[in-house]
């Protein structure tokens, strides 16, 4: 052997941030999956699309060009025409472009759904990955406080019917309209310079750009200083008020329970209104499982023609992980133990009428006879069905959990006589 082959070829690890799944936690983030889908066809959210890689330009148009996501975040490069190409680190962006470039104007107002994977070049941690995966849902071309209303009602029973709404709280509040939030932009300018020489380096950058951002710091040098900032409830216009009033009084009629926040904001002027996230103490200091807002002014600074619209993403990954030990039953309905080789043929029919008939069903026809039946009993299925010979004719045996299902596979094998 030359001494080249003699070499160990090096085995290929995962990019740092990312993750394989298999088993128990793939079928947890599929049931999230399975679950969004099916609650955002009882809301008339219809399915959309878009690509994983967008120009630049629309990341960096629509999450601020000073943001950690664009400036340190983003996953970025030049492709062979020259052109500045990203993996998308959010939906919203990415769903407002293909609003306007596809002319999607004329469907408004709009309701969508997506998931799939996004992509940041950040810390990993429990729940965040460099490939992450996302539900997001949005409503465009309505300037309605129902629209807001609506999705966080649709929201609030995703999180119900995923069995994690205990100990999930919604959090609310608004930003006002663009008269209130540059009324208290101001205010919040005077108030964070008075302080210049005591906030943190990240806030006197953001002071200029982003001052609302000052607000959510986690330095505690700017806690102090961030706390006796003023609200933006003396801010409020009659009409802004009246927004909040109609949202909240939407939730109420529906039952989800909320709870205000009035340090919760969106740094960039493009957000209008509503501002929201469900946490939980469940997940760390990372608590928020699911968040959104309005952002009217969003298509706008995509070039596109003046657009109301609102929207929310959650963590497939975090959700998932939320979820109780028994929230996923990934049992076959039927495994199936051939127990001498002469019954093959027989139970591939039974096999194919039970699959036909959308029973899930695998079978156990290698190895050893004698031992197949305790190797489809460690396979786990609401029936066991086993096929022999004796005295030369089949005989079929059944062991239930006594469920439906169960009943109607067993009643389904035992037909092909």
């Amino acid at each position: 052997m030359s001494k080249d082959r003699a070499k160990k070829i090096p085995t290929p690890q995962p990019v740092r941030g990312t993750q394989d799944m298999l088993g128990d936690f793939a079928d947890r983030f599929q049931h999230v999956v399975d679950t969004f889908d099916r609650v955002r066809r009882l809301y008339g959210f219809k399915r959309v699309e878009v690509p994983v890689i967008e120009p630049t330009a629309v990341f960096a148009r629509s999450l601020g060009e000073t943001t950690d996501v664009v400036s340190k975040e983003m996953y970025s490069f030049e492709d062979r025409g020259g052109e500045s190409i990203t993996l998308r680190p959010e939906f919203t962006a990415g769903i407002a472009r293909a609003y306007i470039s596809n002319g999607w104007q004329q469907f408004a107002p709009l309701k969508v759904a997506t998931h799939g994977p996004l992509f940041r070049y950040e810390r990993p941690q429990k729940g965040r990955y460099r490939q992450f995966h996302q539900l997001d849902a949005e409503v465009l071309g309505s300037d309605s406080p129902l629209a807001d209303a609506e999705l966080l009602v649709l929201a609030d029973q995703l999180l119900k019917e995923l069995g994690i709404a205990e100990g999930v709280t919604l959090t609310l509040n608004t930003l006002g309209d663009a008269e209130s939030r540059e009324a208290w932009r101001a205010a919040l300018v005077e108030h964070f310079t008075v302080h210049r020489g005591e906030l943190s380096e990240d806030s006197l950058a953001r002071l200029d750009k982003n001052p609302l951002r000052i607000l959510d710091s986690k330095d505690p040098r700017d806690r102090p200083i961030a706390d006796s900032a003023p609200d933006i409830d003396a801010f409020l216009t009659g009409a802004a008020q009246d927004f909040f009033g109609a949202v909240t009084a939407g939730l109420d009629a529906a039952g989800v329970a909320w709870e205000r926040n009035a340090r919760l904001v969106r740094g960039l002027d493009y957000y209008r209104h509503t501002a929201f996230e469900f946490v939980t103490d469940r997940l760390g200091a990372q608590g928020t499982v699911l968040g959104g807002g309005r952002y009217d002014g969003l298509i706008e600074a995509l070039g596109g023609p003046p657009t109301a619209a609102v929207g929310w993403a959650a963590g497939i990954e975090r959700l998932a992980m939320l979820l109780a030990d028994n929230a996923v039953d990934t049992r076959l309905d039927a495994v199936i133990a051939v127990e001498d080789d002469a019954m093959f043929d027989l139970a591939m029919r039974g096999l194919r009428l039970l699959r036909d008939n959308r029973v899930s069903a695998d079978i156990v026809a290698t190895g050893s006879p004698r031992k197949r039946f305790d190797k489809a009993a460690k396979i786990g299925a609401r029936a066991l069905i086993s096929i022999s010979l004796r005295d030369g004719v089949p005989f079929t045996n059944a062991k239930t959990d006594g469920s439906e299902t169960a009943a109607r596979a067993e009643a389904l094998f035992r037909s092909i006589g």
